[in-house]
């Protein structure tokens, strides 16, 4: 089973006996062995990849799990008698989040766990899917707009869009907004490849009203302080304004037109979680792995 599963993730017989320490003729052996016992094909090969049968793709999902929780037997193993006193933690997340979200979370998480190795992955949406699916990251936190077969999702904290402009901008005097009152001022927003864009974007085109983007530019931090010098104004989500923005920039909820932004916790369905990544996900929300959602295999997108 674990020549198996290690085919199916690196994707060649090569790379599955180099990872497992063995020969490729003894990796060939053994999957030969359990097509035997199971009496079904669960590989289709060829010269460039190895694709998986109706078969071996119901095999994966029940052998993945079971394999990676007797891996890590002994450690959490460890885990449970002695404590967390060591092992490693990979947690993948956007900019926003890890600059936002994650810094309370990390601080007590290290204040309880202080052996542990932290790491945490800055990527967009599809790398940090990429990294859940090639098992380079235990789970992610972050936002989703579109939820794959495979992936489980639970959101957790909520964040309304934000108008921002500077406190001396013809906007700021009034307390209620219309979207079309945004029509004669410029946009500074994310790049088009980000969610944001794509949402503010999608707003303005369904009810048909006219807007122009003056700059766009990655990083929030970047666009608060382009608007507080003047260049335009932005949708931001609600997870990056604090109290020193709201001093230096004039901030109207638009939650009546655009929509809240929701983070939580995104994990491979069928992941099996070790000792360390349980005890974060437990800071974010005792029992959230108690959602059935976790539990369930899902359809690979490989």
């Amino acid at each position: 089973m674990r020549a198996f599963v290690a085919i199916v993730k690196l994707g060649t017989l090569s790379r599955a006996a180099e990872s497992l320490y063995l020969s490729q003729p003894s990796i060939s052996l053994q999957l030969q062995a359990l097509e035997r016992e199971l009496g079904v094909a669960l590989l289709q090969r060829s010269r460039r990849r190895i694709n998986l049968t109706d078969a071996g793709e119901a095999l994966y999902e029940l052998a993945r799990p079971l394999v990676e929780g007797w891996d890590n037997l002994d450690r959490d193993f460890q885990g449970k008698v002695k404590g967390l006193q060591s092992g490693r933690l990979i947690v993948a997340a956007g900019s926003s989040t890890i600059q936002y979200l994650l810094p309370e979370l990390v601080q007590r998480y290290r204040e309880r766990f202080p052996a542990v190795h932290l790491q945490l992955a800055n990527v967009t949406g599809k790398d940090g899917l990429a990294l859940l699916r090639a098992d380079e990251a235990d789970f992610a936190v972050g936002s989703m707009l579109d939820v794959p077969n495979d992936i489980a999702w639970a959101p957790v904290y909520h964040y309304d869009p934000m108008l921002i402009m500077p406190p001396d901008h013809p906007l700021a005097r009034k307390e209620n907004i219309l979207l079309e009152d945004l029509s004669p001022y410029g946009l500074i927003l994310p790049p088009q490849r980000l969610s944001t864009y794509r949402m503010v974007d999608l707003v303005f085109q369904q009810r048909q009203v006219h807007y122009h983007v003056a700059i766009e530019v990655g990083g929030w931090e970047v666009i608060k302080e382009y608007v507080a010098m003047g260049m335009g104004i932005s949708i931001v989500t609600g997870i990056c304004i604090t109290e020193t923005d709201r001093q230096r920039l004039a901030v109207r909820n638009m939650r009546q037109y655009f929509p809240q932004r929701s983070y939580g916790v995104v994990m491979r369905k069928g992941k099996f979680l070790s000792a360390e990544a349980r005890a974060f996900v437990d800071l974010i929300r005792p029992g959230l792995l108690t959602h059935r959602d976790y539990d369930e295999s899902g359809h690979s997108e490989r």
